[in-house]
């Protein structure tokens, strides 16, 4: 049997270089007074005190990640995020967190399942690593999905509320749901308590078996408070573009199979409509000049930007299917993604990648100030290192393949 992609000691090895070259980069967003800076591409604080709640939970997140895999928090993220989760943006008035802060000050807005997977995502990889305060954390969020989020007669969750839990829209969204999935998944793999993997499931099974599987594997991203597809909506053009995103194609396949392994793989099709989603995403999105359109509108490219994250999440979900299924051709394709970025997105000389890139194949700033965060290339580098599809942390922690290359950072 040929050797896999995956197995490569050459690029392991890469995939750990660039790994600790982001982690030294990010390392500078500790920011004195607490919290965290944004960085410009060269690794300066941009100016501007307020701080967005998907920052803060994804670096705790990714350096614990990095934690387990065997590369030391030696700047403080996790514990600094932590803090700053529990001390600013938890909404001691009203409960639940909030989405933005200017330094510990709420900065008025609504407050999003979207954020709030987010805080049980940071809280579940604290737990994974012994973090003192990730039981509070994790107790706190999880009454707070409970109690206002969940629905538990869709089994999906609800999108958004006022500060102080008024309901002021109708809007549903796949996108909150979609990182819904990926945090309840640590959740599960961080308590083992079944209910996180159950609502994991009937996510999964409402967005793919249903709506992408009546959408020619195309996932609808907006929706009404009766759970049905909006087409016409458009929204913030970052968090709900309209149209469909190839790039959460790639990611929820490989939720599926994540999803899937931890089920004990079930005999449901989860390998099949994974594929059929990678596949379409990677026949509607990928440019002839390399990367990945952002945006569909029945079927056809609307928004032709291209991003880091849907690089980075293509590669997850090949990987995934390389480990479980491989077929001709995705290891041609993994090699192509990371062909690309190696050659456009990846910043050799500083570390971290570049955001977007212009019609001119080089950095631009359309839609991102600086390196907005480190958690979708962190993965991108560390979950292909992990022998399996499920557990990867535990993998992680077990093999530290962060450890052994040390060196490299």
């Amino acid at each position: 049997m040929a050797m896999s992609v995956l197995d490569d000691t050459d690029h392991r090895a890469f995939l750990a270089r660039d790994a600790h070259r982001a982690l030294n980069f990010f390392d500078a967003s500790i920011r004195p007074e607490g919290g965290f800076h944004v960085l410009d591409l060269d690794g300066t604080p941009l100016p501007g005190t307020v701080q967005e709640l998907h920052t803060t939970t994804r670096l705790v997140h990714s350096y614990a990640l990095a934690q387990m895999a065997g590369r030391p928090d030696r700047a403080g993220i996790v514990d600094q995020g932590m803090d700053w989760l529990w001390r600013a943006h938890r909404d001691t008035d009203h409960g639940g967190y909030l989405w933005a802060v200017d330094g510990t000050a709420p900065v008025e807005g609504p407050k999003l399942a979207y954020g709030h997977a987010f805080v049980l995502l940071a809280a579940s990889s604290a737990k994974m690593i012994g973090h003192p305060d990730a039981d509070r954390l994790l107790a706190d969020i999880t009454q707070v999905l409970d109690r206002h989020y969940w629905d538990d007669d869709a089994g999906l969750f609800r999108d958004e509320f006022t500060r102080d839990w008024q309901a002021f829209s109708t809007y549903r969204g796949m996108n909150a749901n979609m990182h819904g999935v990926e945090a309840l998944l640590a959740a599960f793999e961080a308590t083992g308590a079944p209910v996180h993997l159950d609502r994991a499931g009937r996510i999964l099974e409402f967005f793919i078996a249903g709506q992408a599987a009546a959408h020619g594997w195309r996932i609808p991203e907006h929706y009404d408070d009766r759970w049905r597809p909006d087409h016409a909506y458009a929204g913030n053009p970052m968090f709900r573009p309209a149209g469909t995103t190839p790039g959460h194609s790639f990611e929820m396949a490989r939720l599926l199979l994540h999803w899937w392994d931890l089920a004990g793989r079930p005999d449901t099709g989860a390998i099949a409509q994974a594929r059929a989603l990678v596949d379409t995403a990677l026949a509607d999105a990928w440019a002839d000049r390399g990367g990945l359109a952002y945006t569909l509108r029945d079927g056809r490219v609307d928004n032709p930007a291209r991003y880091w994250w849907p690089v980075t999440e293509a590669i997850g979900a090949l990987a995934a299917l390389i480990k479980l299924d491989p077929r001709p051709g995705d290891g041609d394709w993994y090699r192509r993604l990371w062909a690309f970025a190696d050659g456009h997105l990846i910043d050799h000389a500083r570390g971290g990648w570049f955001p977007e890139l212009g019609n001119d194949d080089r950095p631009a700033a359309t839609q991102f100030k600086g390196k907005p965060d480190i958690y979708h290339a962190l993965q991108a580098d560390l979950l292909p290192l992990a022998r399996g599809v499920s557990h990867q942390a535990r993998d992680l922690a077990r093999t530290c393949p962060l450890r052994d290359a040390a060196g490299l950072g």
